[in-house]
């Protein structure tokens, strides 16, 4: 019930039509839709409400794959809530994880992150070169690795997917997203402001494309454990890069860097030859060009709802602070008591759909 989720969802009930697929959410952010319309998890077969800090093993029964989405998803929302993003994007995935091969789960797979790289030279990087994170959600990301790799078992397929950055449309729109904030801010301002000097690398990956990768990995043979970066060679940006190719699709958009900035230590680009190896039928076919113009078009379409009269709400740190100012969330970024709205409101337009 996030950013990526719906995509997923939608991908998987397109591929796997009789499948009984089911979702797990706290719903800090279920109420979140870019759109009106029919909230996305109606392409579900069920939708259970709960925190993964406090996951019932029930849930896993009858289960065959396991998708682990669950993260404090960004830089700061990290450094905010440091021991959460541990909790859930560490402590929790391994939890289950152990929970899952006990209910004879067969494939597990897990959203890691190439930010794991942190600062990195021109050269790209392979999966056999060296980690930096510099943040506690890289840090999480790693460590939740690693601590994968020593569940190693021929009982489960265990895929640990480093993730180019995401961009693209969802019915979950984030906007903390480096080329959906330049497509969002280029539409309602026709300026792009770089804070940064422009140079630092990113790699990016359409969340469709992130969809077919998934469906490699719950699906896929050999290897019972393997770390696998997950985007595309040709999609390795500057920062600047990006900025241009915005401006260059929504006429009339100026790009203001700031060639002050200190450096931005966040740089790494990314070789993604070993997934062209291992699921040549799912590498990334989605370029830059496609995401930008599907981000134009969902924004447009939805531009008389939030993105265009409240885009802060559509970024996560922005959500999880009024969360807690209005007392329905603790500091630990769990639900007050008797306090969940966004599982009510959804519940009530799910049965409604239903």
């Amino acid at each position: 019930m996030g950013y990526v989720g719906p995509v997923v969802c939608r991908h998987l009930r397109n591929q796997f039509p009789d499948a009984h697929i089911s979702g797990y959410d706290t719903a800090l952010f279920a109420d979140h839709l870019t759109c009106e319309g029919p909230v996305p998890e109606i392409v579900l077969n069920e939708q259970h409400f709960g925190d993964v800090r406090r996951f019932s093993p029930s849930v896993l029964n009858g289960v065959d794959a396991v998708i682990y989405l669950a993260a404090i998803s960004n830089d700061p929302m990290g450094q905010k809530f440091g021991k959460v993003t541990d909790e859930v994007n560490r402590e929790s995935c391994i939890t289950i994880a152990r929970l899952s091969i006990l209910a004879g789960v067969r494939h597990f797979a897990f959203a890691s992150s190439c930010s794991v790289y942190g600062y990195a030279s021109e050269k790209a990087l392979t999966e056999n070169d060296a980690t930096n994170p510099l943040t506690a959600y890289a840090r999480s990301k790693i460590e939740a690795e690693n601590d994968l790799k020593k569940l190693a078992t021929d009982k489960m397929f265990i895929s640990c997917l480093r993730f180019a950055t995401a961009c693209g449309f969802s019915e979950r729109l984030r906007l903390d997203l480096v080329l959906n904030d330049f497509v969002a801010t280029a539409l309602r301002t026709k300026k792009i402001h770089v804070l940064s000097d422009g140079s630092p690398w990113r790699p990016l990956i359409d969340i469709r494309d992130m969809a077919r990768i998934f469906e490699w990995a719950i699906t896929r043979s050999g290897e019972q454990f393997i770390i696998v970066n997950a985007g595309c060679n040709d999609a390795n940006y500057t920062v600047k890069n990006l900025a241009d190719a915005v401006a260059s699709q929504i006429p009339g958009t100026t790009v203001d860097i700031n060639h002050d900035a200190p450096p931005d230590r966040r740089s790494y680009r990314v070789d993604f030859s070993y997934l062209s190896v291992l699921a040549a039928k799912f590498i990334p076919q989605l370029s830059l060009a496609d995401s930008i113009s599907s981000l134009i078009d969902g924004i447009t379409r939805c531009n008389h709802h939030q993105v265009s009269t409240a885009p802060s709400r559509l970024t996560r740190l922005h959500t999880l602070s009024a969360l807690i100012e209005t007392g329905k969330v603790n500091s630990s970024l769990y639900w007050s008591e008797n306090s969940n709205p966004q599982c009510q409101s959804i519940s009530e337009k799910l049965s409604t759909v239903s």
